[in-house]
């Protein structure tokens, strides 16, 4: 049974949607608090018995919600969720450039939140490969091997979180082609944002944080104004 763990500082929120994923199929853990949730996984990790995926609040008293984000990530790619009261704040953006995997806004609906998150632990599951004779993409001077979901710059390893692997692999895949926002929304995330590409341009700037040269002019991850994006350098182009 899939193990979440919801970090919600509101306890009529955190039991009314504990219930409601519960009814789901989930297993639900609560944290009130970003250090009861960071506790948690702590003794987690030692026991071996990690939650499949986090649901964080970023309204947290103590340690705010990025806080915790920025920490998770930095000590693996553990599944994240972010929880906003707002879509149309900075909120949805601090939270993904801090290393959440996707975002929803209160009021939560069960059964969309439920849908978010087997589709964000599909990509967890080991890399499908983009093309079925691609066992290895290249973008200049970055190899991609889909099947083993590694990725090398200059023979050094680089780590992407499985949502940027599946990202850069779909592009890498494209050899070059114009890919469109919806189609990497769909290929990547699995479901319609209705427009919304917001998820889709934060994760395309940390992408190009780890795998450009000089990330503001970037050579591999190119953006096509109006249409999307494409690999650049590649050996077919």
């Amino acid at each position: 049974m899939t193990h979440v763990l919801l970090v919600e500082d509101d306890t009529r929120i955190r039991q009314a949607l504990g219930l409601a994923l519960g009814d789901e199929g989930f297993r639900v853990t609560g944290a009130a608090s970003g250090e009861e949730a960071l506790a948690q996984l702590e003794r987690a990790q030692l026991e071996n018995a990690e939650p499949d995926v986090v649901l964080l609040d970023l309204m947290l008293p103590g340690i705010d919600g990025l806080q915790v984000c920025r920490t998770l990530r930095a000590q693996g790619d553990l599944p994240i969720i972010i929880i906003s009261a707002r879509s149309d704040t900075t909120d949805v953006i601090d939270g993904l450039e801090a290393g959440a995997d996707d975002y929803v806004t209160k009021p939560l609906i069960a059964g969309e939140l439920a849908a978010r998150i087997r589709a964000l632990l599909r990509r967890r599951r080991p890399a499908e490969r983009p093309e079925p004779d691609a066992d290895e993409l290249q973008a200049g001077p970055v190899v991609i091997r889909p099947a083993e979901g590694v990725v090398r710059r200059d023979g050094v390893d680089v780590h992407l979180t499985r949502t940027e692997f599946r990202l850069l692999a779909e592009l890498a895949a494209a050899r070059g082609r114009i890919v469109s926002r919806e189609d990497l929304l769909a290929r990547v995330w699995g479901y319609d944002y209705f427009g919304d590409t917001r998820l889709l341009d934060v994760h395309v700037r940390r992408l190009r944080r780890k795998i450009e040269s000089n990330p503001d002019e970037p050579e591999l991850v190119l953006t096509v104004r109006g249409a999307g994006y494409k690999i650049g350098r590649s050996p077919d182009a």
